[in-house]
């Protein structure tokens, strides 16, 4: 017999013997890692709503997650959240796009200045770059522009002493400054301020952005840190668009998304030891599971599909098999999710209110 260049692969290479006949709970060769995440390692996490969910797994693992922007003490545990604590490694809310995370390194470096960024509602005046943060808003502009220069001054202490940098990619979409090109994480007019479109326009970013301004941002951060390299691990969060202004169908708008980012993903990451795939999104929507990762809405992760992703992670990491405390079983054609999905008072997440403008 002739030998050929599939003649020797393992069955994670394969369709029939890597997915429809695997275990989709305890996927085998999904994911390698490229560097070993100690104990010690000081962890910084940030990007769309999924991100949270990883940060909370690895504390619980015993990791050494940072967090420079702390709640004061007189702050009572069930309020972390709401006020943006707890959350991510400073309190910079979920930054959904490499251009919010690019912006905020430059700012930090003090490269950058952002436009038209306090906004105002019912006399309260909000951070529009992390709008849900102070849910009442604060009593005056100056106000806020005092809370965010002590914000960017973490910020920039937390690139300084990270470790490990892990980001998941969340939204191609986004809402600009038309002068200026500054991007926020929500629409004006959906938590505060006003959309006017004179001023505010619609992008929705394309391969080489994704990948220019993550790149871009790498570079900013060494700046920061004189050089000193870091590690990163990328995710994709398997999160579906509430909403499109693209003009096109959600789910073809979702999928064109979640297909730039992956391939994003993939071409930073192609050839670089120091930055690191992890397949959040390919586990979580394996075609085996046929949904039973989503709740009955089709886009909330329910706890134990990230108990099962993250299970994967580790199982890597930390040497153990995979054995997911609850197995994610995979749907009948034509039954409903379970609903079983993550706890929404401890996820927050600005893109879901988009929601209530689709009734």
């Amino acid at each position: 017999m002739n030998e050929h260049p599939y003649d020797q692969l393992p069955p994670s290479a394969f369709w029939r013997t890597g997915v429809s006949q695997e275990n989709p709970n305890a996927l085998k060769g999904i994911y390698t890692k490229k560097y070993t995440i100690r104990r010690k390692t000081k962890i910084a996490t940030a990007g769309s709503c999924f991100a949270q969910q990883i940060a909370r797994h690895l504390l619980k693992r015993g990791y050494d997650v940072l967090d420079l922007e702390p709640p004061s003490p007189g702050l009572p545990a069930e309020l972390h959240l709401k006020y943006g604590f707890s959350t991510y490694s400073a309190r910079y809310g979920n930054i959904y796009t490499t251009r919010h995370l690019l912006q905020l390194a430059r700012e930090a470096a003090g490269e950058w200045s952002p436009a038209n960024w306090i906004w105002e509602k019912d006399g309260r005046f909000y951070d529009a770059f992390r709008p849900s943060v102070e849910p009442r808003g604060l009593g005056s502009p100056d106000e806020v522009i005092a809370h965010r220069r002590y914000h960017i001054e973490r910020t920039k202490q937390l690139f300084t002493q990270l470790d490990l940098f892990i980001f998941t990619l969340g939204l191609t979409e986004m809402w600009v400054h038309k002068e200026t090109g500054t991007a926020y994480p929500t629409a004006p007019g959906v938590i505060a301020g006003q959309f006017d479109p004179t001023i505010h326009t619609f992008k929705n970013a394309e391969f080489n952005e994704v990948v220019d301004d993550f790149n871009a941002f790498r570079k900013t951060v060494r700046k920061i840190r004189c050089g000193r390299p870091f590690r990163i691990l990328l995710t994709v969060s398997p999160v579906p668009l509430t909403a499109t202004a693209s003009g096109n169908h959600v789910l073809a708008s979702s999928i064109y998304s979640k297909a730039v980012l992956r391939a994003a993903a993939g071409k930073i990451s192609a050839g670089k030891k120091r930055i690191d795939y992890f397949p959040s999104y390919e586990i979580a929507t394996n075609p085996k599971l046929r949904s039973a990762s989503f709740g009955d809405n089709l886009r909330s992760i329910k706890e134990e599909a990230v108990d099962m992703i993250m299970n994967h992670f580790f199982s890597e990491h930390s040497n153990v098999t995979i054995q997911p405390p609850k197995t994610i079983t995979p749907l009948k054609e034509g039954s409903a999710a379970k609903t079983s999905e993550m706890n929404r008072e401890k996820i927050q997440c600005e893109e879901s209110l988009l929601d209530a403008f689709g009734q």
